[in-house]
């Protein structure tokens, strides 16, 4: 998710997907022409990207869950791991440019927080994410019914304050990576990698960060990061044990990330590189 700093309007910025950073400017009154990239997507197509994006995330991360507790441990945690990980690598590049492919409430309101995404489209958001995640726990009810209808929601094993405090903490590093290649035009990789832009890698880098958080907090937490994926099993299954943990937890983590971050990106000097026409996965939209 790396941003190209747009033209700001009443200080306030959406994130979107990137494919193509082409300046459509205008003279005379008449636009010139634009790219079908550039096109402009409806907050319908935004509220059904998200829908689609959250279920596809939460049927494939808790159907491995599901499998592996139905067959032995099978898939192993890090099995579970590599699943919710490559689950959101393959959304984020799917869907992206769509709707900024955020999945996950507490990220949405962390980049509400910081004025770069509309509070207007904040419950749009919301309800799409839970609405996604509902589905596709129902779906995996329906599949796996009788002896193998199994819970793939998130119960903390510990103390409620443990789970409460490793939910913060990850979701604080998930959304300091996010905003890190998701809003900083300056996050330009080495040449390692030829010098591409870090937005290229965005998928990669916010993918292999949700790997890392349920490799070693999933067997204390379930590694939720996010509160659809923990309401969809809720109400589905009716289990509501520690659900405040899962609401409220990456909420406060993801919000203080995406501050923390802020308060690094801001400097007196200008950025010696600015980015700009490349394939990045998000940038800021002025004028909502």
């Amino acid at each position: 998710m790396a941003a190209n700093p747009s033209s700001e309007t009443n200080g306030k910025h959406e994130v979107v997907m990137n494919i193509e950073n082409n300046n459509n400017n205008t003279s005379n009154g008449n636009s010139s022409s634009s790219s079908p990239t550039s096109l402009p997507v409806s907050l319908l197509q935004k509220f059904v990207a998200e829908v689609v994006g959250t279920y596809f995330l939460i049927f494939a991360g808790c159907a491995a869950v599901v499998v592996n507790k139905n067959n032995d441990n099978v898939v192993t945690l890090p099995g579970i791991s590599i699943v919710w990980g490559l689950a959101v690598m393959a959304l984020v590049y799917s869907i992206g440019h769509i709707s900024g492919a955020h999945f996950n409430p507490a990220v949405t309101i962390a980049f509400a927080s910081t004025r770069r995404f509309p509070f207007k489209q904040v419950p749009v958001y919301v309800a799409a994410q839970v609405v996604g995640s509902t589905l596709a726990s129902g779906t995996l009810r329906l599949l796996f019914d009788g002896n193998q209808n199994q819970f793939a929601g998130t119960l903390p094993a510990g103390s409620d304050l443990q789970a409460f405090v490793i939910e913060f903490i990850i979701t604080f590093y998930l959304m300091f990576i996010i905003s890190g290649v998701a809003t900083d035009s300056r996050a330009v990789t080495s040449n390692f990698f030829l010098a591409c832009n870090v937005g290229e890698l965005a998928g990669l880098a916010v993918g292999s960060t949700v790997l890392l958080n349920v490799m070693f907090a999933g067997a204390i937490t379930g590694a939720s990061m996010n509160p659809a994926r923990s309401i969809g099993p809720a109400i589905v299954h009716n289990q509501y044990k520690g659900i405040w943990i899962y609401l409220v937890g990456p909420v406060l983590g993801a919000v203080a990330g995406t501050w923390v971050y802020n308060a690094l990106r801001h400097t007196a000097n200008p950025p010696s590189r600015v980015i700009k026409n490349t394939a990045s996965f998000v940038k800021r939209q002025a004028s909502l």
